[in-house]
């Protein structure tokens, strides 16, 4: 199996039949996945995420597997396959997060109803009362109706994003891995989790943080019999990566809180450093700008405008349909003037709760979606 390639050239990572069974054990032994649960596989296949949880996870397991016709089948797939477990990338769930709410948002009696709703679940769950499939059946039955878990990997999700998808009865975990492990490292419970954590280190897998700043943030490392045997034909790049005491380090940046969940700041490779020596992780800014609805993706870096100093650039992709809803914008191209204002403004906002050295300080427009992996993530070289 390959690397996704999102920030260098994918290497080949050769995996063991322990690699991945020590994987799949683990994984089991975390979140229950029963003979009668039904998987609908949406991912690609040569995608280690896809394949060990998946596919392979529900044969050991002795599950269904229906395989999606493709993305834009996922709907009718999903009324057809009536499926309990779906894995996904982020963009994946906000898509369907969006489609609800577009719905519920489109007719104020429902938008009522629904936030009505909301609220009389949250309450009765204070007392052990839980009746949310029932009060969203009507949401449950657009996705198949027997939907109990959408595990999330591949990137970070928004926390509130997940909570908002669990308040409506859809059980919602995220966990963390890496091709070169099998892939997972990390990986939420269903009844003991953390929104924003990508999980707790799975049984037999050991995870530290190499050299700590003074807020506790350095490289994650993880060590266990899910580590690959190494790169093909390439042990350099195996050295790299692999210390002589079998921890394979991640090149992702983050932390361990004290109750043991591992959360992540930051991709190595991205990290901004400024000239005064601070660390900027940009996925961190990129996360709070794709927060307003006017922005669907963007991409954050550093921007040199005299030698040896940088500010703080982001690309800006911006929604079509929040775009059009808007009457002064309406039909205009993404990178008009007035859209670009709008932006701004939307920058502004997102830069009054960040440290000064991590202000946009540029922005730009782009009218065309970032190019992706085959599982969703932006190439960013």
């Amino acid at each position: 199996l390959f690397t996704s390639g999102t920030t260098s050239n994918p290497k080949a990572v050769m995996l063991s039949h322990k690699n991945i069974c020590k994987n799949l054990m683990g994984m089991c032994s975390m979140v229950y996945i029963g003979e009668g649960d039904v998987f609908l596989s949406v991912l690609p296949l040569h995608h280690t995420y896809e394949c060990t949880c998946g596919y392979l996870c529900p044969l050991y397991r002795g599950c269904t597997v229906a395989v999606c016709e493709g993305l834009r089948y996922i709907v009718p797939n999903l009324q057809e396959a009536k499926p309990s477990i779906v894995l996904v990338v982020p963009l994946m769930m906000e898509a369907f997060h969006r489609g609800i709410m577009k719905k519920v948002k489109g007719d104020p009696k429902l938008a009522k109803k629904f936030n009505f709703g909301l609220k009389l679940t949250r309450g009765l769950r204070t007392v052990g009362i839980d009746l949310r499939r029932k009060i969203f059946d009507s949401v449950h039955e657009n996705f198949g109706g027997n939907i109990r878990l959408l595990i999330a990997g591949g990137a970070a999700i928004a926390p509130e994003l997940m909570k908002e998808m669990q308040d409506m009865g859809f059980g919602c975990i995220q966990g963390y891995g890496l091709t070169e492990c099998a892939p997972i490292l990390a990986l939420n419970r269903t009844r003991h989790f953390n929104n924003r954590s990508a999980g707790l280190p799975l049984p037999g897998v050991d995870m530290k943080i190499i050299d700590p700043d003074e807020n506790g943030i350095g490289e994650i490392a993880g060590r266990g019999d899910n580590v690959m045997l190494g790169y093909f034909k390439n042990e350099g790049a195996t050295r790299e990566v692999i210390d002589e005491e079998g921890w394979f380090h991640t090149g992702d940046f983050g932390y361990i809180d004290d109750k043991g969940f591992v959360i992540i700041t930051g991709r190595k490779a991205n990290i901004i450093v400024t000239k005064n020596g601070k660390n900027i992780f940009p996925e961190e800014i990129e996360f709070l700008l794709t927060q307003s609805p006017l922005i669907a993706e963007a991409v954050v870096s550093g921007k040199e405008v005299k030698e040896g100093d940088s500010i703080i650039h982001a690309e800006i992709f911006p929604d079509r349909d929040t775009v059009d809803e808007d009457p002064e914008l309406l039909g205009l191209d993404l990178t008009d003037e007035k859209v670009l204002e709008k932006v701004q403004a939307v920058v502004k906002e997102v830069n009054s709760g960040l440290i000064h050295y991590k202000m946009v300080r540029s922005v730009s427009l782009r009218d065309t979606e970032f190019p992706k992996t085959t599982a969703k993530k932006i190439i960013r070289h």
